[in-house]
């Protein structure tokens, strides 16, 4: 029987095909690399902490999370040494996200192995990303 693993790009991000609902956006979390996945987890966890309700899909290899009627709000993307987690609408956030963007309204956050999260100051940013409009997608 042939490997179904998914592939993993560049910088090991899993290859998953898009879709809608929570299965491809955990399909996703399970095939992360490492220690990624775990991390990936918890993410994920804080995400519907925060967002009850929060809408889930695959889209361009990465998971996004929205709220029905106000766009996407925040997704993640593996690289080799680290998780980037994008919000859409960052500037609009307080404190700001600490990594820029070439894209004028995201602001990005890194997850590095190792390093501790506060996972506070993440709740409060997810929690006001989902109550302003968010990206939407052409699908």
């Amino acid at each position: 029987m042939a490997d179904k693993a998914p592939k993993l790009l560049s910088g090991g991000n899993p290859q998953i095909p898009k879709g809608d609902g929570d299965a491809p956006v955990q399909a996703y979390i399970a095939a992360m690399p490492g220690w990624k996945s775990a991390a990936g987890k918890r993410l994920d966890a804080l995400i519907e902490k925060s967002v009850p309700g929060v809408q889930r899909s695959v889209r361009w290899n990465s998971p996004f999370y929205g709220v029905e009627g106000k766009g996407w709000f925040v997704s993640f993307h593996c690289f080799t040494r680290y998780i980037k987690v994008t919000f859409f609408k960052g500037t609009a956030l307080t404190p700001l996200p600490p990594v820029g963007s070439k894209d004028p309204d995201a602001r990005y956050f890194h997850i590095h192995e190792d390093e501790a999260v506060d996972e506070a100051q993440v709740a409060s940013w997810l929690k006001q990303a989902a109550a302003i409009p968010g990206w939407i997608t052409g699908q």
